[in-house]
């Protein structure tokens, strides 16, 4: 690691907050300073770091002197707003939201993936993809760098923490409230959360699909550098806590064979094979809950398509879905 960073988490009470501090402790990151940086009403409170009590500073305009390196997760209109501040006072941004990540001139990083573009940001912003984009891309680029990656039909499951702290507590309460036989009301969600999946994941655009599920085509093709790569996924709220699953029908320029597939991802980082069918073993949520790894299964030659296999794709949406992803970038800088 290079020298000591002063380093600043914006949103730093959130599930993906609290996970980025995780995440620079497990992995060392070189932390000369933490700013924790918050709204008003977490000002004051403390969290620890490295056997340290940090009190948490209430997020101004004015929190980013001396900041190198500032990790953003608090949502797209605080970014939009404060980023810029943190960039013009010299951090590097990285933001977790969505708020610039189709933009030209900030890069859209995978550290496995496109890990050199993490360099190239000239605003002094770099973005971190969609969760989901993020855990199906990873089991793909393997097999794009080898067989050329034409199309994606996608269905994501994706678990209540991608809500945030009130999805897992909505799935909670729903829980015991049908236990009791008592009413349920939906808060979070359009519908009751448990024993119910939900295909509805952000606001619907006239297309038809959601915001999250275009955020697979539009990012799938920034991040890959693929700007004809065709994309149609339908994104799905499971009564999950934590880790999103994917099923992929992937459909590539050469042919492929099963053991081919599985031989691409040898040495690949941050994705292994689990894929035993004859001995039950295949990814599942909890699998790679708080894990580092994405996990690859049920790895099959699709019955429709030419050159065309279908995966099951699993991985922490929390870990490296957002927070590991973007201490991953933090430590390409």
């Amino acid at each position: 690691m290079n020298e000591p960073k002063n380093v600043a988490i914006v949103g730093a009470t959130g599930a993906v907050g609290v996970e980025m501090l995780q995440c620079l402790e497990q992995r060392n990151f070189p932390v000369k300073n933490l700013t924790l940086l918050a709204s008003a009403r977490s000002a004051g409170k403390r969290m620890t770091f490295r056997g340290a009590e940090i009190e948490i500073q209430e997020l101004t305009h004015d929190s980013f002197q001396g900041i190198d390196i500032a990790l953003f997760s608090a949502g797209g209109g605080i970014s939009k707003e404060f980023a810029p501040s943190a960039a013009a006072a010299g951090a590097i941004v990285i933001d977790n939201s969505s708020a610039f990540r189709m933009e030209d001139d900030v890069p859209l990083v995978v550290p496995e993936i496109n890990g050199d573009q993490a360099l190239k940001a000239p605003r002094g912003i770099i973005a971190n993809p969609n969760c989901s984009t993020i855990i199906t891309l990873m089991a793909l680029a393997p097999l794009h760098s080898a067989f050329g990656l034409k199309s994606i039909i996608a269905s994501t499951y994706q678990a209540v923490s991608g809500s945030g702290a009130q999805g897992i507590l909505e799935l909670e309460e729903q829980i015991q409230a049908m236990a009791k036989g008592d009413p349920i009301t939906p808060k979070v969600y359009q519908h009751p959360i448990v024993s119910n999946v939900i295909p509805e994941v952000d606001a619907f655009t006239e297309s038809g699909y959601t915001k999250e599920e275009l955020k697979m085509l539009h990012e799938g093709r920034k991040i890959l550098n693929l700007p004809e790569l065709r994309v149609s996924c339908t994104c799905v709220r499971v009564p999950v806590v934590r880790s999103h699953s994917i099923s992929v029908t992937a459909q590539f320029d050469q042919e492929v064979s099963v053991e081919a597939a599985r031989a691409a991802y040898a040495g690949k980082p941050g994705v292994a094979v689990r894929d035993n069918p004859a001995e039950r073993l295949y990814p599942v949520p909890l699998d790679t809950t708080g894990k580092d790894d994405c996990l690859v299964g049920r790895i099959r030659k699709n019955l429709v398509f030419n050159n065309a296999l279908d995966l099951w794709v699993v991985g922490d949406q929390v870990r490296k879905g957002a927070a590991l992803n973007a201490v991953q970038i933090a430590e390409l800088l």
